[in-house]
């Protein structure tokens, strides 16, 4: 079945049994010279998953949502070379539903052949994860292997990326084509590394290539590796040295959002873990081009701390919105709000800019403002749908990669 915004031939279906039968077929082991936009793979009983953090950070913060999120793709593609005019790939996906709402839709998978948006399917099979969200309860349902099919590719030579979805933990069991493939050389582009909250994520957005980081970097022209970790940038220390450690030309960190609705420091240790946060990535990166960006415009915290809550009234329709339930008045006691992090944000990429020239700062609200909110509005309070996606991925690439802006070719 593919998907409603499908631009091309794709399929996917529960049995992994090959279409096409006997030496037709090209059976290629998936190994890292396949795989961009992952910092570790681990090899499972069940087919290689992909990790956006290293093993040593999984194992510094034990929290649930952190470890589910690490693992979904954002941002993870297969890249290779190749005359195949079919690809299959089988795939073991974990997916999540809510106890009493209508199933979420399966993830997408994205083919691009030669950088173009050729195909696309969704997936099936696989595990499912159900959630309670009123007891916060899971249930763990195994299910079996699916396969992705992409038939009808050009006979030619041609670069083929696989853009796995950016919302379901995939494991990678078999790789097949009807001609060998192979992997494709560097080709000079520039890496960018991002790290921040669901929305750089991808949380609502239609596919793997138009979250917003994968917009801009195609507009970019630069090769992404993608932090954005939902409900998980709380300027952890393990994510700060893994982006220290991971080779890049150009790093962003979006700061601020999961801080507010998770309601989990004061501006008493803020400062000092930005800082902190900032100082990490600098031991690795001393002079890269470092863009310190601040929070979108989201109402509700605009001057109302956290912690966020779901507003469950609309669950059985699919729907789940969210929710302010702190005081405004707790302002005066260090809770943050979105105005006040971001206040605190240009301050200090202010002060610390005087020794470090390559560092700069952007006001979330030039991508997605007051006048964005009332033509596109959140449609849960908290994350932009498809077309703010691609909004905001556009404006970060005319902001941040435009003749003159930081990312510009010449400032790495």
């Amino acid at each position: 079945m593919t998907s409603q915004h499908d631009p091309g031939p794709g399929s996917a279906t529960p049995p992994h049994e090959p279409e096409l039968t006997g030496p037709e077929w090209t059976t290629t082991p998936v190994t890292a010279d396949l795989l961009r936009g992952a910092l570790d793979l681990e090899h499972t009983e069940r087919g290689l998953l992909p990790h956006r953090l290293p093993a040593w950070a999984r194992a510094q913060c034990a929290d649930e949502q952190l470890a589910s999120v690490e693992a979904q793709p954002s941002g993870v593609r297969l890249v290779f070379r190749t005359r195949a005019t079919a690809v299959e790939l089988d795939t073991l996906r974990t997916k999540t539903t809510y106890e009493g709402a209508p199933p979420r839709p399966d993830g997408v998978y994205d083919l691009l052949v030669d950088g173009r948006l050729t195909a696309q399917a969704r997936g099936a099979g696989g595990d499912t994860v159900v959630v309670d969200l009123t007891t916060g309860s899971k249930e763990e349902r195994p299910g079996p292997v699916g396969t992705v099919r992409f038939p009808g590719l050009p006979d030619r030579m041609k670069n083929v990326e696989i853009w796995l979805p950016h919302n379901e933990q995939t494991r990678l069991v078999e790789l097949r084509t009807d001609a060998p493939v192979e992997a494709v050389p560097d080709d000079g582009r520039r890496v960018w590394l991002h790290h921040g909250s669901s929305i750089s994520h991808g949380s609502d957005a239609a596919s793997p290539t138009t979250i917003w980081p994968a917009v801009a970097a195609s507009l970019g022209g630069a090769e992404l590796i993608n932090l954005g970790l939902g409900g998980s940038a709380m300027l952890d220390p393990s994510t700060a040295r893994a982006m220290r450690d991971t080779p890049a030309d150009l790093i962003s960190v979006k700061i601020g959002i999961n801080l507010v609705n998770g309601d989990v420091m004061r501006l008493r240790a803020f400062t000092p873990a930005v800082h902190g946060f900032l100082d990490t990535i600098r031991e690795g990166h001393p002079t890269l081009p470092l863009l310190v960006v601040s929070p979108i415009l989201c109402p509700m915290h605009e001057d109302t701390p956290g912690p966020t809550a779901p507003d469950l009234s609309d669950l059985g329709e699919g729907k789940i919105r969210f929710v302010a339930t702190g005081d405004p008045a707790e302002r005066a006691l260090g809770k943050l709000t979105l105005n006040v992090v971001r206040e605190e944000l240009a301050r200090i990429v202010k002060q610390r800019a005087t020794d470090d020239p390559n560092l700069y700062y952007l006001d979330g609200r030039d991508l997605y403002g007051d006048a964005d909110f009332a033509e596109l509005p959140l449609p849960d309070q908290l994350h932009p749908d498809a077309p703010a996606h691609r909004r905001i991925g556009e404006r970060f690439a005319a902001l941040a990669f435009g003749t003159g802006r930081p990312f510009a070719d010449g400032r790495a």
